[in-house]
């Protein structure tokens, strides 16, 4: 029996479900049951009946399946997968952070650890970061730990002033202005269509911008033909894949060869089969964290936006 059939029998006998991020090794799509964005896939975390969670992504994101359901057993495929960005705030910058910052909400990108989701007042993902700030009704919010989407958010609001911590994606970060003006060149017809996390000057320079589902969503409703994807690399494969299946005729360039998380691509079919065959690499959270962290992540996921 090949090993996508071997993880399939194992679903099924242990009741799991396999939750995939779309910038995963676009193979794992093959054994999973709901593959998306951050806000998706937390909503499919809340939802399931499923008594195991395999998490096909970074440890944040597993963190946050087990907030959602704390009573079920979350594993993750590869325990070195972690975030960057994530791991680029702690519990003390985050105090720091607030106490130059007084009285003022706290808004935490779903890319932050559970630590940190505890000690913040919403959670956004980039699909809701502006529908979750302006619900806060108020002209300051502090937003951690992407400074990129927090100035993102800022530039959608009138009268409301994002201060961001100095987080950021290195992913995202290696698209440069070139990369944009090299494209214009080289691809005359064809859009370019950016993600948040990027630098305001690709964001600026980009025909569209939004969130990993967001980007698909306009590239597979959209008239164009040809586009330009200034996002991590799995994007692209899935496009180009559904793009040929479905028979769109279209095409999907990356922005450059170098838009690829690493630890995003740790995770592999061996690492799904293994971790679920001997159940291990599991989410364990303390306990006082869990609380403060899950009404973080509920407050956003209770908006009428979502």
């Amino acid at each position: 029996m090949d090993l996508i059939n071997q993880i399939k029998k194992l679903k099924k006998e242990k009741n799991a479900i396999i939750l995939t991020h779309c910038y995963q090794n676009i193979e794992i799509d093959e054994v999973s049951d709901f593959v998306g964005d951050s806000l998706y896939l937390s909503k499919m975390a809340a939802k399931t009946d499923a008594e195991i969670i395999v998490f096909a992504g970074v440890f944040f994101m597993a963190q946050s399946a087990k907030l959602l359901s704390p009573q079920k057993k979350v594993l993750l495929p590869n325990k070195n997968s972690g975030c960057l960005m994530a791991d680029m705030i702690d519990l003390e910058n985050l105090k720091i952070f607030k106490q130059k910052h007084p009285n003022i909400p706290v808004v935490c990108y779903i890319n932050s650890n559970a630590e940190i989701k505890a000690n913040c007042d919403i959670c956004c993902t980039s699909s809701n970061a502006v529908e979750v700030v302006r619900s806060l009704k108020t002209d300051k919010v502090l937003f951690v730990p992407d400074t990129y989407l927090g100035k993102y958010v800022e530039s959608k609001l009138e009268n409301t002033k994002v201060i961001t911590f100095n987080g950021f994606c290195p992913t995202h970060l290696r698209i440069r202005v070139e990369d944009i003006e090299q494209a214009r060149k080289t691809y005359k017809d064809a859009l370019i269509l950016a993600h948040p996390e990027c630098h305001q000057e690709i964001v600026k320079r980009a025909d569209f911008t939004g969130s990993t589902k967001e980007i698909m969503e306009f590239a597979k409703n959209s008239s164009c033909k040809h586009f330009i994807i200034a996002t991590e690399k799995g994007v692209v494969d899935r496009l180009n894949r559904d793009s040929k299946l479905n028979n769109w005729n279209k095409k999907f360039t990356l922005i450059n060869e170098n838009i690829t998380c690493p630890n995003m691509k740790k995770n592999t079919l061996e690492d799904i089969y293994q971790t679920l065959l001997t159940e291990s690499n599991e989410i364990i959270l303390d306990k006082e964290i869990i609380e403060p962290a899950k009404n973080c992540i509920e407050k956003m996921l209770q908006l009428k936006t979502n």
